[in-house]
């Protein structure tokens, strides 16, 4: 099976999970515009898609809307060296969360494989705190999505696979956030 068809396969089980994230979009708008924040992490892929997420909402997906306010804990090298040469590397993002995380906040952690130890501790941390805690993963079954309060599982085993519709997933996910606060799309310029 090609790469391509792989994608196809995944893409169509993907649309079944593709509503949680209008769900959750509803959630983040009523979090963010008062006040409230998302954390966002990952390793590797999981942790560029991470980071992908937290600049759609501090600067724009489409139009432009007021900032909110996002904390991607994977970008943060000094806590992260910091960290994990003080704690471990399986505390990096944990500690971050037990930081920064306030009432109210989400965490949205991504991994491929659901198995990566810091974001398992991470989703613990949240859970710690009562807040929610999303996973986006790939297949299941998968340590992750049994920690997490909510989960997008991609149905595929094939690492790259899951980074790409993760990248969906955050696009959806903005896409259906930006509608909810009033954000017109914009149309696109012609070359």
């Amino acid at each position: 099976m090609t790469h391509l068809d792989a994608l196809r396969d995944a893409l169509d089980e993907f649309r079944q999970e593709a509503p949680r994230l209008a769900d959750w979009a509803a959630q983040l708008a009523w979090t963010l515009p008062r006040g409230g924040r998302l954390l966002a992490a990952g390793n590797g892929g999981s942790a560029a898609q991470a980071q992908h997420l937290v600049c759609e909402l501090v600067g724009k997906l489409d139009a432009d809307r007021p900032p909110m306010s996002g904390i991607a804990l994977c970008a943060e090298t000094n806590a992260l060296t910091a960290i994990a040469n003080d704690y471990g590397y399986e505390q990096v993002f944990a500690r971050q969360v037990h930081a920064h995380a306030r009432e109210g906040d989400v965490v949205v952690l991504l991994s491929t494989s659901g198995r990566s130890r810091n974001v398992l501790a991470a989703a613990d941390a949240g859970r710690e705190l009562g807040l929610e805690v999303w996973g986006m993963t790939g297949a299941l079954p998968n340590p992750l999505a049994t920690r997490c309060t909510q989960v997008l599982a991609i149905p595929s085993r094939d690492t790259q696979v899951v980074q790409e519709l993760h990248l969906v997933a955050v696009h959806l996910l903005c896409g259906y956030l930006d509608s909810l606060l009033g954000v017109p799309l914009v149309a696109e310029v012609a070359s």
